[in-house]
Formats: structure tokens, C-alpha cells, sequence
């Protein structure tokens, strides 16, 4: 198994665990856990392949991709009820896999395009589909709505990636790089809160001052 292989089934895995710790927030059945794993695990791949018009997609290729969510989706049935916050669980493991999928991402899409830039925007989707997705089924509150960074973590680990490969740098320190910056930009972010200034709304102007 090649290193791009098993940080796919990494990501796939963790994404999947968060969908099901979702499901276990909603007290679904395990069909629903398995439901919501499934379309977290593999939505922001399958989004990524449809738009580099890799057909068919991955898991359709590759079936055992699917058996990777159906197992994350079991396994968080049978212990979501050990961890005292699943919640802030369900984001630790997001940032993992948000972490994982950009570099994935990052890859394909320079594998497949040799553009850096698409690299990069597909690095950013790719890792921040499958938890948005998830929010939405689920009923959760955004991840895209919270104050703390997300889709920037994305974009600067896809980004590393991207920049590390133009060096030169094996496959191996390319993934390393990016995870860990993703990782870093998006735990702070937990941790401490790291935002970026907002828009404030300003007062409207009077109407009688735009007939002047």
C-alpha cells in the first residue's frame, strides 16, 4: 500500500467517524450512522473527481472504500456513549481529516492537471465538502459557520503541498508538510480561538444625503 492509499483510507476513516458521531448527537439508528458516515467519508472525494472529471469516481472503482464507512459507522455506534463530549471529538477529528484531504486533494488535482492552482482549489474542496455536507444532513451547526478558521487551514495545507512539490520534495514530505500545517492553522484555531476580522455592518446613509 502506497502512502497516497493509505492517507486515503485515513481520511475516509476519520471523515467517517464524524458523521456518525453526528448521527449519534441525533440518536439515529445504526442505518442512519451508517448513512451519515458514508456520505462524510466520501463526499468530498467524490465532489473532487466529479470536477476533475475522474469518472467514475473512486469508490466506484474501488468498493472497499465504502467498507471503510461502514466500519467507522459500526464501530462510533458501538462507543459514541465512552466519550463525554462528542462533539468537540467530532471537530478533532474533523481537523484530522480536514488535514489529511487537502493534501489528498492538493495531490490529485496536480497529478491529474499539473496546475498549481487547481491543486490547490481542489485540496480546499476536497477537505471541507464532506464536513459540510455532513452539517447539513445532520441538522449541525455549520463548521463553515463557526467564528475559528477552517477553510483557510484547508487552503494553506493544500497550499504547502502544492509548494513543497514544486521543490521537489518526496511524496512522503509533502503530505507531512501540509497535514501539519493544516493541522496546526486548524487546532489553534480550536484551542485558542484563532479568527479572522469579520465584516461589521456600518450604519446606512440617509436617503436625503444621496440626493445631494
Amino acid at each position: 500500500m502506497t502512502i497516497l492509499e493509505f492517507l486515503d483510507y485515513l481520511a475516509i476513516a476519520v471523515f467517517a467517524a464524524t458523521g456518525a458521531l453526528s448521527a449519534s448527537r441525533k440518536q439515529l439508528d445504526m442505518v442512519g450512522f451508517v448513512f451519515l458516515a458514508a456520505i462524510t467519508g466520501i463526499g468530498g472525494g467524490t465532489f473532487r473527481d466529479v470536477i476533475l472529471g475522474q469518472l467514475p469516481v473512486f469508490w466506484v472503482k474501488n468498493p472497499n472504500y465504502l467498507l471503510v464507512c461502514l466500519g467507522s459507522g459500526i464501530l462510533v455506534y458501538f462507543t459514541a456513549h465512552l466519550f463525554e463530549s462528542r462533539y468537540r471529538l467530532l471537530l478533532w477529528l474533523d481537523a484530522v481529516g480536514l488535514a489529511a484531504y487537502a493534501a489528498l486533494g492538493a495531490a490529485k488535482g496536480l497529478a491529474v492537471t499539473g496546475s498549481p492552482v487547481v491543486a490547490i482549489v481542489t485540496g480546499m474542496l476536497t477537505s471541507a465538502f464532506g464536513g459540510i455536507l455532513r452539517d447539513i444532513v445532520a441538522g449541525e451547526p455549520s463548521v463553515l459557520l463557526r467564528p475559528e478558521i477552517y477553510v483557510s487551514a484547508a487552503l494553506a495545507g493544500a497550499g504547502v503541498y502544492t509548494l513543497a512539490s514544486s521543490f521537489g520534495l518526496g511524496q512522503g514530505a509533502c503530505f507531512a508538510l501540509a497535514m501539519a500545517t493544516a493541522l496546526v492553522i486548524r487546532g489553534g484555531a480550536l484551542l485558542f480561538g484563532w479568527t479572522f476580522p469579520v465584516y461589521k455592518r456600518r450604519p446606512g446613509r440617509n436617503p436625503d444625503d444621496l440626493m445631494g
